[in-house]
């Protein structure tokens, strides 16, 4: 039984899979393989896009996994003893099939109190920086991860999983197909990585340009939202012209990472939509920002606010407003949550745990303990009417 239960639904808005090992290569075209997979080096396997090794995730065959919430502390800044990233992880554990396989999740879900929630992959976080140089790969892989899922975990599973299907923005007509196949599979909603969009002729540009109006026009009409989750967004750069290196790690936090690649990618992708112009094109586009905390919001509107000051006929309308008309956020355990309602309302907030990331919440429900003095109406909302109402769920009466 659940430590707790809630006198409303429970909609988790960051659940993680842990794919299988061919999830990125079981429907890979032939013309493809090799090109992603996993090899031995020194006794472990790896994952190896374009003949590159990646060390990004640890352990990409999931075998061994953190405990879920074991680094909880750590982002609360409960560490006076100054533990490293990896000595709050700890030993890891076996996987279990419910953090793989739908049936035993919901078992699981049922544990935790969770009614609902949204299933991310977790490799696919690595594949679309390592493979900016070869878009149409990029997108061969995305399809291919997209059919495992759907084949595995289905994209509305009983109504409670619904996992999301990544989609690349290069070749903005393939992304339009793609989008099309996973709609009438039943997504709910989809991943758009928050980064530069790669061009198959070199360099890249923001999908807030109207060249990429035809995939949002598609969006809107469809009235399901888009999704931005954390994700590998080629930062990484801005951090090794200080540090060295040529890789994000994961596992691998420096405090200077903290300061210079902060939330940087997020910030700038819903920038670029807004100075860009596409929220503004695509009123009722709705974005939900997830895992990427909210300590950042306040800052990005107050620099909105600047450049609205300084050069208003850059905007046809107030980009504040836009933000808070277009924009979802998914705050951090250790956020100022009252401080983000203040700022968006109530229905623009919304509850996820990260489950069963490290980093993530071990007792999904006890973030409404970071709701003290908010209503019980606006609870409800956070905590899961707010989702269900971007996602079209309905409660079976």
């Amino acid at each position: 039984m659940s430590p707790r239960s809630l006198p409303y639904p429970v909609f988790d808005i960051d659940n993680h899979m842990y794919e299988t090992t061919d999830a990125l290569t079981k429907f890979l075209p032939k013309e493809h393989k090799g090109k992603v997979g996993y090899v031995d080096l020194n006794g472990r396997k790896r994952l190896m896009v374009k003949n590159k090794i990646s060390h990004m995730i640890p352990n990409p065959t999931f075998e061994k996994v953190a405990r879920p919430g074991s680094a909880e502390d750590y982002f609360l800044g409960n560490n006076p003893e100054g533990l490293t990233f990896r000595e709050f992880v700890g030993e890891p554990m076996d996987v279990i099939p419910a953090f793989q396989y739908p049936a035993p999740r919901i078992e699981l879900m049922d544990e935790l109190g969770i009614d609902r929630c949204v299933m991310y992959p977790t490799l696919a976080s690595l594949i679309e920086e390592r493979t900016t140089d070869d878009v149409v790969l990029t997108h061969a892989i995305m399809h291919a991860l997209n059919q495992w899922m759907y084949e595995h975990w289905s994209f509305d599973y009983e109504g409670r999983i619904f996992a999301t299907p990544v989609i690349t923005l290069p070749i903005v007509e393939e992304a339009i197909k793609e989008f099309h196949w996973c709609l009438e599979r039943g997504m709910k909603t989809f991943l758009v990585r928050p980064a530069p969009v790669p061009s198959r002729f070199g360099g890249s540009r923001s999908m807030g340009l109207p060249e990429f109006d035809p995939f949002w026009q598609e969006v809107v009409n469809a009235g399901i939202p888009v999704t931005m989750h954390a994700s590998d967004s080629g930062y990484q750069k801005h951090l090794a012209e200080w540090e060295g290196g040529d890789e994000y790690l994961s596992f691998k936090p420096s405090a200077l990472r903290e300061v210079v690649m902060g939330h940087r990618a997020i910030e700038d992708t819903l920038a670029a939509l807004i100075c860009h112009g596409a929220l503004t094109r695509f009123p009722d586009l709705k974005v939900i920002c997830v895992e990427n905390g909210s300590s950042w919001v306040r800052n990005l509107l107050s620099q909105l606010e600047t450049a609205y000051r300084i050069m208003p006929k850059e905007f046809d309308e107030h980009p504040v407003e836009v933000f808070k008309r277009n924009i979802y956020i998914h705050p951090f355990l250790e956020d100022d949550v009252p401080g983000l309602i203040e700022i968006m309302g109530a229905d623009h907030v919304l509850f996820g745990s990260d489950y069963p990331h490290p980093e993530g919440i071990g007792d999904p429900l006890s973030f409404v303990d970071r709701l003290e003095g908010v209503s019980e109406e606006d609870k409800a909302k956070i905590m899961g009417g707010n989702a269900m109402g971007l996602l079209g769920i309905q409660v079976p009466a």
